[in-house]
């Protein structure tokens, strides 16, 4: 199988400035005409916006603890699919991975597993020679992880830069790049990181560009591109969503092996015209009996819900669905003929007072969800559905409150489905994330969603009817039959 040239992105801790290399380098090496695969290590969906406006392709998490470390080439040859070069940006610091869990999911293991070659990105602003004790440990660490060069970050001055690459010398690690302390992006962040690219689209570009430049202007393309191309081959046969849906897959219960379950999520901002197709698209079936029985599937989008992946619009799609996207914040109905609803994360606390005008909106929504029609929310879909948000109305399916809360809650989860719904099995385990600043009371209902199992015991989530409404993000490329079960609802409700 041809071999994608391909990058990792990582740093030894978070804020060194992995995103704007990463993203630097998407756009430098889109703007000289190559194909570029956008990827970001972990759950993270914001970053992969600002991937998306780089590279002009979707943006793609590779997440080894939702989706298991098997899935990550894979899906790495599936986005990458027709492209030049792939550039991945880690999480967190390159050995950083699931807490409790050792490397797994962290930027390491995923190099590990993409047989890619590392660039380190150092955040070289506080000192000199040190940098290549810091270095050195990093690239000795593990001998399996290829750390291939390193791109130094905040630097003062060509003094500055002169002793760094002097010291560079002796740790044997080449500098591929200088940026410099003066020319930082401006990426505004607020309580859960970087703003969405939607709800500043032309902010946006502008901030990709100067990454662009400024990634053009300090690092060595060509030999990044070079080590790219050194990339080992890698055995695995890309994913496919209607290859994964074709056979008929058994129901997992408790006894089958961890997997993950997910939340649609297409509609983070109108769609670019700049963005490439990403090569031919399997035939998806009509009907899993080869009618015409596709069924609309409604995915609410806009800034208010940006947090999606793109394999489950995908995977709906093989399982015989037409996706629609909507905006909650514009649109005053659901699309004509919805059958199914899925209502992904974002950031609904801060567009409450707009949600909550739309009267017209939250009404069919309500609606759809009493019909017994499948709905599927996580995160902000489930602050959506609550009776309010921050005091003001919000849909009314769910009979709980939500509110803002001064505490972060984050972390992976091991879940098990409490009861039969329209996305799992009752017994049915998934691997999932949890990010939020909210709160929402009681936080079970009488049929909860979940049972998490780590870190603390707990239920959790809303199971009502055909809605399934919980905090819990969930990637169903790791368990597609997910897709398959909430179309076959949407049919027969």
């Amino acid at each position: 199988m041809p071999s994608v040239p391909r990058l990792v992105i990582a740093a030894p801790s978070s804020g060194s400035g992995k995103t704007t290399v990463a993203t630097g380098l998407m756009a430098a090496f889109a703007a000289r005409g190559l194909a570029v695969s956008p990827h970001k290590v972990g759950p993270d969906y914001i970053d992969p916006g600002y991937h998306t406006l780089a590279s002009g392709r979707v943006g793609r998490n590779l997440d080894a603890y939702l989706c298991g470390p098997e899935l990550i080439g894979p899906l790495f040859l599936h986005g990458s699919r027709g492209c030049d070069i792939a550039v991945v940006e880690g999480v967190m610091g390159l050995y950083d991975g699931a807490a409790g869990e050792g490397e797994l999911a962290s930027t390491a293991h995923v190099a590990k597993l993409l047989r890619a070659p590392v660039v380190l990105v150092v955040d070289a602003s506080s000192q000199s020679r040190s940098v290549a004790a810091l270095v050195h440990g990093f690239a000795s660490w593990d001998p399996q992880v290829r750390v291939g060069g390193v791109i130094l970050n905040k630097v003062a001055s060509d003094r500055h830069e002169e002793l760094l690459r002097d010291a560079l010398d002796s740790a044997g690690v080449p500098v591929l790049g200088v940026l410099r302390r003066a020319a930082q992006v401006d990426t505004p962040s607020r309580h859960l990181g970087l703003v969405p690219v939607a709800e500043r689209r032309a902010e946006a570009v502008d901030a990709v560009a100067a990454m662009g430049a400024q990634v053009e202007a300090g690092c060595d393309l060509e030999a990044l591109l070079g080590l790219a191309r050194g990339a080992g081959a890698l055995s695995c046969a890309a994913w496919d969503a209607a290859e994964v849906l074709a056979p008929a897959a058994e129901p997992l219960t408790d006894a089958a092996p961890p997997p993950p379950l997910p939340v649609p999520n297409l509609g983070a901002a109108p769609p670019d015209p700049r963005v490439r197709p990403e090569g031919p698209r399997p035939q998806t079936p009509d009907g899993l009996d080869g009618t015409d029985r596709r069924v609309r599937v409604a995915v609410a989008g806009g800034s208010a819900f940006t947090f999606s992946y793109a394999e489950h619009a995908e995977l709906l799609g093989a399982a015989g669905a037409e996706v629609v996207a909507f905006d909650p914040l514009r649109d005053e109905q659901l699309p004509d003929g919805t059958a199914g609803l899925v209502i992904g994360g974002g950031f609904p606390e801060v567009y409450a007072a707009e949600l909550s005008a739309n009267e017209p909106l939250r009404k069919a929504v309500a609606a759809l969800a009493q019909s017994g029609a499948p709905v599927a929310a996580e995160c902000a879909g489930l602050l959506y559905l609550c009776r309010e948000l921050d005091g003001l109305p919000m849909c009314g399916v769910l009979d709980a409150s939500a509110r803002m809360s001064e505490r972060l809650t984050l972390g992976y989860r091991d879940a098990v489905a409490v009861g039969d719904s329209s996305l799992a099995v009752a017994g049915a385990r998934m691997r999932a994330h949890e990010f939020h600043r909210t709160v929402v009371e009681p936080g079970s209902g009488t049929a909860p969603a979940w049972g998490v199992r780590s870190p603390r015991r707990r239920v959790e989530g809303f199971v009502q009817q055909g809605v399934h409404a919980s905090y819990l993000h969930t990637h169903w490329a790791a368990e597609p039959g997910v897709a398959r079960r909430f179309v076959e609802r949407c049919r027969t409700s």
